[in-house]
């Protein structure tokens, strides 16, 4: 989903999305999405909105982006937590463009999806939960390939460390998708990893699954 981005410069202004309270914009900053729900199971609905960081100067630049989680307090938004991690720049999703595709939050959970590539695509969604006063990653989807190749899906359950991969091999014989074999493969991944919002890109991790010793990138 590409968004059209609101651009926005005077200080700390705000633009009315329907909400009771205005949403807050950074100077310089743009809104690109922003949703509402309940983060910390304390029946009052938490603001999550994604920005651009500045306004695009050139074509081709790519745009730092942050999010930034703000409460309502005394009937204004307050910022409460905020990751210039959580999402990739605006050109970091290669060839296939903007790499933004969703926010939501369910069950009190907040997803971020975002994907890229070329031929060879990936598509991913981290899931964080609000504990410990962070908001902890506690799960992470992925699909990634290309057709006529293979495709590669990985559900990780962090916390659980329980993590399920498929893969299916394609030929294209005829101009025709024919699935040749496929491996599935699930374990428990006993080391415990605690990744926050905040710090999202700060560790770079591989897992090797013990089976069919396929490589997730995490």
């Amino acid at each position: 989903m590409k968004l059209i981005t609101i651009l926005i410069s005077s200080f700390l202004c705000s633009i009315s999305l329907g909400y009771a309270q205005e949403v807050p914009v950074p100077q310089h900053y743009a809104i690109m999405v922003s949703v509402l729900g309940d983060l910390d199971n304390d029946d009052n609905q938490e603001l999550v909105v994604a920005y651009n960081t500045k306004e695009q100067t050139e074509i081709h630049e790519n745009i730092p982006r942050e999010l930034i989680i703000y409460k309502n307090i005394d009937q204004q938004w307050k910022l409460w937590k905020k990751s210039t991690q959580a999402l990739y720049g605006s050109l970091e999703g290669g060839p296939m463009g903007d790499p933004f595709e969703d926010i939501h939050i369910k069950d009190g959970v907040l997803h971020i999806s975002q994907s890229g590539g070329s031929s060879w695509k990936w598509a991913h969604t981290d899931k964080y939960r609000y504990q410990d006063d962070e908001f902890y990653l506690i799960g992470y989807r992925s699909l990634s390939g290309k057709i006529c190749e293979y495709w590669k899906e990985v559900d990780y359950n962090l916390s659980i460390g329980k993590i399920i991969v498929k893969k299916e091999y394609e030929n294209c014989e005829n101009q025709e998708q024919e699935i040749y074999k496929r491996e599935n493969e699930t374990f428990y991944y006993k080391k415990k990893i605690r990744i926050i919002l905040q710090n999202r890109e700060d560790q770079h991790m591989q897992i090797t699954t013990p089976k069919y010793k396929h490589k997730i990138h995490l």
